[in-house]
């Protein structure tokens, strides 16, 4: 456990994880909660939700929020969702962690940069993907050109994928919550329940295997979900927006889906620790990534 405040004060607070798509957010709060939490993808724009892990300690509590990629273009109704997720989180956090890709910085990152300004939270800056920097001394160039675009509370190299200074993040994190007691109880690790978990893990499977132009057009609604002490039954059916995706979803003689499903089946056996039975079926539902109906059904966030 990490060492209490020095004044022993309990603190608590929330901490944004924010940034432009594909930065390696929910790669970060899956290290940060040495767990999986959030599903990775390398396909920008994974995380279509605000999602909670709980990081509950000796002394203090920091309530993680994995947000959506924010981006500029509104888009269909669907990126504008994800954009209020985003920038919802930011409006109500206690700390930002702005999470930036070592050695790049786009007009994305100045965009996500410009919204953390706009608030009054600490700011900390999380430069991912240093495992990726060849040599070593290319990295304090860009961390010394990063300080001097905003008043960064600190600047800080990880690596989401390894764990690197992980730690060090946390801690930095903690140093600036405000002191209060925890938000919830301490065996929570994070808001979502087992219907969305489930759901998520069968759209990471179906996003890993599709090609590049199917996964922005897919989602999954869990129709059917009973949990026993041995057994997990679920029936999911996958929405896409056109005829032909479905025939790529589902794939010759049913191999594609069969494949995806397997893949689910085996990770879902893994995190609930009993044989699952898991039905999937695919369905069109045109236009569903523009309409506020389809999204209020698949619990996204709507003004």
């Amino acid at each position: 456990m990490a060492d209490s405040p020095e004044n022993g004060a309990f603190r608590c607070g929330y901490a944004a994880l924010v940034g432009r798509p594909n930065v390696g957010k929910s790669t970060l709060l899956n290290a940060l909660m040495g767990e999986k939490v959030s599903i990775v993808t390398p396909k920008p724009q994974t995380t279509r939700h605000r999602i909670l892990g709980i990081d509950s300690r000796d002394g203090f509590q920091i309530v993680f929020v994995d947000t959506p990629g924010l981006h500029k273009s509104g888009g269909k109704a669907i990126n504008r969702a994800m954009n209020r997720a985003a920038i919802s989180s930011l409006a109500d956090a206690d700390v930002v962690i702005l999470v930036v890709e070592s050695l790049r910085w786009t007009d994305g990152d100045q965009h996500v940069l410009d919204l953390c300004n706009e608030g009054g939270a600490p700011l900390i800056a999380a430069v991912n993907k240093t495992d990726m920097v060849r040599p070593k001394e290319q990295l304090l160039p860009y961390l010394e050109s990063l300080a001097k675009r905003a008043r960064f509370e600190e600047i800080i190299p990880v690596s989401a994928t390894r764990g690197t200074n992980v730690e060090n993040l946390r801690t930095a994190v903690r140093n600036y919550l405000p002191e209060g007691p925890p938000y919830f109880p301490e065996a929570m690790r994070s808001d979502r329940d087992d219907r969305f978990r489930v759901g998520e893990v069968i759209r990471e499977k179906l996003m890993l295997r599709l090609r590049e132009e199917i996964p922005y057009g897919l989602a999954v609604d869990i129709e059917r979900l009973e949990m026993s002490p041995r057994l997990l039954r679920v029936g999911a059916a996958i929405w896409v927006e056109r005829p032909s995706q479905k025939g790529i979803v589902i794939g010759k003689g049913g191999a594609q889906l069969k494949a995806c499903g397997q893949a689910a089946r085996l990770e879902l056996e893994e995190r609930y620790h009993r044989k699952v039975h898991l039905d999937l079926w695919v369905r069109v539902r045109r236009k569903w990534s523009d309409s506020d109906r389809a999204l209020q059904d698949l619990g996204m966030e709507l003004p």
